[in-house]
């Protein structure tokens, strides 16, 4: 590559924002809650001929980057990867060689977003983000392009505590939609995700039932092990065990706002037996519906 052509920035159509340390230092100081992770660069590069960045002793932020269209690279700890259209990367702060760039004849168009806090390695750690996962497809992130855009005209704006705390909260909330696709991403077709959304919809609008995963396998036509596969790959939980949290959530509600007794609140969520409920309350929230009853209304 010759050096010559090397840009770090300024292409036509580009928008950046750097935000000072000394801002972000004072605001995190007053508000360290607000602040716990944070952006200190965000940018946005169309068809970024040329574009080129070597950073010889890593980077302290996560660098977060979309790629729109075109194609990138980059190289981290010795590795080399190839970034495509539709894929994302997050490099996590690290003190590793890196160095990312366009493709010659194809040169990406990315969103960008370098951002961290005081305990970023922990963060990271536990979303698992790693050096070694690589690129990451994804179906087209309408979602969060929308978010970044919000993000960026709100720090346009300038960069007072609420435009910096927005941002802020605004930046989990397109992290999510990176790492939690199905969450966010629209199908036209009913997809796994969809499939997972009425589901959820269904235990809902049958928190007293007795479902079991037979009854939600058969309303999408699927097998009882390929539909427990796919919901428990995008919720975390099986079928069964994600319908008692909701009871207990609602039962959670019914506590804190009714004087009904428990035997009551029990029949309403589908539990015959109240000592059963309460068995399985105190399981999934920590106490007795008599404890957390007394202790939601006392801080409440």
């Amino acid at each position: 590559m010759n050096s010559s052509l090397k840009r770090r920035d300024g292409f036509i159509g580009e928008k950046m924002l750097a935000i000072p340390q000394k801002i972000l230092r004072e605001a995190k100081d007053k508000n360290p809650e607000l602040f716990r992770i944070y952006i200190t660069y965000i940018g946005y590069f169309p068809k970024a001929a040329a574009h080129y960045r070597e950073r010889r002793k890593g980077c302290g932020d996560n660098i977060l980057i979309y790629c729109l269209q075109g194609k990138g690279h980059y190289i981290l700890d010795n590795k080399r990867y190839e970034v495509t259209s539709n894929q994302f990367i997050i490099i996590p702060a690290t003190d590793k060689y890196i160095r990312y760039w366009a493709d010659k004849h194809d040169p990406w168009t990315i969103y960008w977003v370098h951002y961290t806090g005081e305990n970023i390695q922990a963060l990271n750690q536990s979303l698992n983000l790693n050096a070694n996962k690589g690129p990451i497809p994804i179906p087209f992130n309408e979602k969060a392009i929308e978010i970044w855009q919000n993000i960026y005209q709100t720090l346009e704006m300038g960069y007072s505590t609420e435009n910096l705390c927005n941002a802020s909260f605004c930046l989990h909330h397109l992290i999510a939609t990176f790492l939690f696709p199905q969450r966010h991403v629209q199908n036209d077709k009913e997809e796994d995700g969809d499939i997972i959304t009425k589901t959820i919809n269904n235990m809902r609008g049958n928190i007293s039932q007795k479902l079991t995963v037979e009854d939600m396998a058969t309303r999408h036509n699927l097998s009882v092990s390929h539909f427990s596969n796919i919901f428990r790959k995008a919720t975390g939980m099986p079928p069964i065990d994600y319908f008692i949290h909701l009871k207990m959530q609602r039962a959670c509600q019914l506590l804190y706002t009714h004087d009904d007794k428990i035997k009551i609140i029990a029949t309403t969520l589908g539990y015959d037996d109240p000592y059963y409920f309460s068995r399985i309350f105190k399981k999934y929230i920590g106490s007795s519906p008599e404890q957390y009853r007394v202790t939601a209304k006392n801080t409440g």
